[in-house]
């Protein structure tokens, strides 16, 4: 009787071995899963952040681009104008090319025909007052690229307008020009200064921009030298000097 029971006994445990799983087991199944898991959503991970890395490079190389050929556009659209009342006193507008050399962000201010109106019947005209320079974002402690635009031309050419970024996160924003005179290329410019370059515009404006956040944290570097078409100012039946 006793080796009948030892026997049946046996036989159950037989059964439960054969019919289940050990805890050994799930542990180990659950471990593996586990691995598996990781390993997708590393690879995973890792599409993103390179995905993610190439969009934002895309978007400051297009920045920059943007920027400068914005800048390069409305620098050959720049102009001087001789119509002025022979009174100073009532002058109600002042055209003026000036370029002011600063660091780490140059400034330059002209009236150009650039203006582009976008809606119709509205009192405005292609002439307006342009500047570019750099200013300091609060928010993010970081220099900005930013556009200056008066669509009246008065008697502050360097003053007035409606200010917006056009590239952020500047290194750098340096500016020369090419005088056509000497020859040479100076760091500022100065339309309306009797001492400076009273009257005229430069043959070329040497334009660089440097945006930080390149390819392993290196700058970016964006530069071109524009022409300038009118260099003698306007003064059509004008018998003012």
């Amino acid at each position: 009787m006793t080796a009948r029971r030892a026997s049946a006994l046996a036989g159950r445990r037989r059964r439960r071995r054969a019919g289940g799983i050990t805890l050994l087991e799930v542990l180990v199944s659950v471990g593996i899963l586990a691995l598996i898991g990781t390993l997708i959503y590393g690879a995973f991970d890792g599409m993103s952040r390179a995905r993610s890395g190439i969009s934002r490079m895309s978007d400051r190389y297009h920045q920059g681009r943007g920027a400068i050929a914005r800048i390069s556009r409305e620098l050959q659209a720049a102009f001087l104008s001789r119509h002025q009342p022979a009174d100073k006193n009532v002058a109600v507008r002042l055209t003026a090319f000036t370029g002011e050399d600063a660091s780490p962000a140059d400034r330059i201010d002209f009236t150009a025909f650039a203006h582009r109106r976008l809606l119709r019947n509205v009192h405005e005209s292609d002439q307006c007052e342009i500047g570019y320079f750099g200013s300091r974002d609060p928010e993010r402690d970081k220099l900005d690229l930013v556009r200056r635009e008066a669509k009246t031309i008065d008697t502050e050419p360097t003053r007035g307008g409606i200010v917006n970024v056009l590239a952020e996160d500047i290194e750098s924003f340096n500016i020369q020009y090419l005088d056509p005179i000497t020859g040479e290329w100076t760091d500022s410019w100065d339309s309306t200064q009797p001492a400076a370059q009273p009257d005229r515009l430069p043959a070329q404006v040497w334009v660089t921009l440097v945006l930080n956040g390149g390819p392993g944290g290196e700058p970016i570097k964006f530069e071109t030298k524009v022409p300038i078409p009118m260099q003698v100012p306007i003064a059509f039946g004008n018998t003012t000097p």
